[in-house]
């Protein structure tokens, strides 16, 4: 169901009719954008797929720090519904590797990318990066 926020028009085409809009997205039938940016998504790109079969907007869209997942995820599906693209299991797993897992907070749009949470962290202490001290080198036998 649309819902329109009160935000700066974006700079969809002239004559573009507006299928769905939340707060950062709009869905027309030429694609989806967001306001704030002017980030564009042509339609014919919506069910792009990489080898190994993840969708690539999840993916990419993650990357970028001005992205809420929500309201993303909400506008994608409501592209994909508009241009007859089925989504399958694939596009869940894609938002979660792409955006990752909801940490506990208040902020609903707060997550953290699955890589950020396996990723080894840098020791916490001056003590814990320093290197252990140098024995003494062993004398070699010789001729025993």
């Amino acid at each position: 169901m649309p819902t329109s926020w009160p935000t700066p028009p974006c700079s969809s085409r002239p004559g573009d009719a507006v299928l769905f809009e939340n707060r950062d997205w709009v869905v027309s039938r030429e694609g989806l954008e967001h306001r704030a940016t002017g980030y564009f998504i042509a339609r014919e790109t919506l069910p792009a797929r990489r080898a190994d079969g993840y969708w690539d907007w999840p993916l990419q869209l993650s990357e970028k720090t001005w992205c809420g997942v929500r309201s993303f995820r909400e506008a994608f599906l409501a592209a994909l519904d508009a241009g007859g693209i089925a989504p399958d299991s694939k596009l869940t797993l894609s938002f979660a590797l792409g955006f990752g897992t909801r940490l506990p907070g208040p902020d609903t749009e707060e997550f953290t990318a699955l890589a950020d949470l396996v990723r080894f962290a840098a020791p916490k202490s001056s003590a814990a990066a320093t290197p252990a001290p140098r024995r003494p080198a062993r004398a070699l036998a010789v001729g025993a």
